[in-house]
């Protein structure tokens, strides 16, 4: 394969469902779609399946979430979701453990449960939920892969632990309320991109439920490349209009040729090629 193709997808949480079997045929739907119409990976935002919440009687509706979705829905998608060389990220949902509650990414690879992803810093509104511990490194076609979900891009301790860890591509589901929020998504993902030397996609919760956690969703769709002389000749930076509902789709293509003759020249300045070094920093003196 010298090319894959992965289509990023918004989602709207508030989009109409009478059942939670018919609310996961709107993800469920788009993946195939997606598959047919030749891609070879999809990428869904998180907190997509939270819209499952108007389904939940209990009081505590995330922890409902993740007992319908584990129990009663990820069988069938995984079965609905099983084709040879095709692979997607589901957004996110919450995992419940008998000591804490995770915001998790399910990852399939042809219809397998090929790991997950648990978000490793909490925004101040996700108090039910307990940070992941690792950062996972997934293999697909060749290629290392990297889900970052939502406020985890904006660390620079995590890019800096990716360092020399060779990730070609990083997907980052998120959700966000304001457009400031899409704004720090977009800029530190830039930003990795051109650090790392990898590609980025990024996708976005949008619509409105009523919800604790994401009543009010605005997002872009987005990506972007290394800024080497090997990209030269593409778009480097792709951005969408703000949507506030709806879904939409926009495809990144990874060229995997263009990815190794990056690495290999040498003669280029190019900041994921540096070995890390240590800074002593001092602090000048008062006058």
């Amino acid at each position: 394969m010298e090319v894959l193709r992965v289509d990023l997808w918004t989602f709207d949480v508030g989009a109409e469902a009478s059942s939670p079997e018919a609310y996961a045929e709107l993800m469920t739907s788009r993946v195939l779609a997606s598959w047919d119409g030749g891609a070879d990976m999809v990428l869904f935002p998180e907190f997509a399946w939270m819209g499952l919440e108007r389904f939940i009687e209990a009081k505590n509706k995330p922890r409902g979430v993740a007992e319908l979705f584990w129990h009663k829905l990820w069988p069938q998608v995984q079965r609905t979701l099983n084709r040879p060389g095709k692979a997607a990220v589901l957004g996110t949902v919450p995992f419940v453990t008998d000591q804490a509650m995770y915001n998790r990414a399910p990852i399939l690879i042809e219809g397998q449960a090929h790991d997950h992803q648990d978000k490793l810093h909490l925004t101040p509104w996700e108090t039910a939920f307990t940070a992941g511990e690792a950062l996972q490194i997934i293999e697909f076609a060749g290629l290392r892969i990297a889900v970052i979900i939502c406020l985890d891009i904006e660390v620079p301790e995590l890019s800096a632990s990716l360092r020399g860890r060779e990730v070609d591509l990083i997907l980052v589901p998120s959700a966000t309320e304001t457009e400031l929020g899409t704004e720090r998504i977009r800029r530190c993902a830039s930003a990795r991109a051109v650090e790392l030397g990898c590609y980025v996609g990024v996708s976005h919760l949008v619509g409105k439920m009523t919800s604790e956690l994401v009543d009010e969703n605005v997002g872009r769709l987005g990506w972007f490349t290394p800024s080497q002389s090997t990209f030269s000749d593409e778009t480097r930076v792709h951005w969408t209009d703000l949507f506030s509902g709806g879904f939409h789709q926009e495809q990144l293509c990874i060229d995997i040729r263009k990815l190794k003759n990056m690495r290999e020249n040498l003669k280029e300045t190019n900041p994921a090629l540096l070995t890390s070094r240590a800074i002593a920093l001092k602090s000048r003196p008062s006058q």
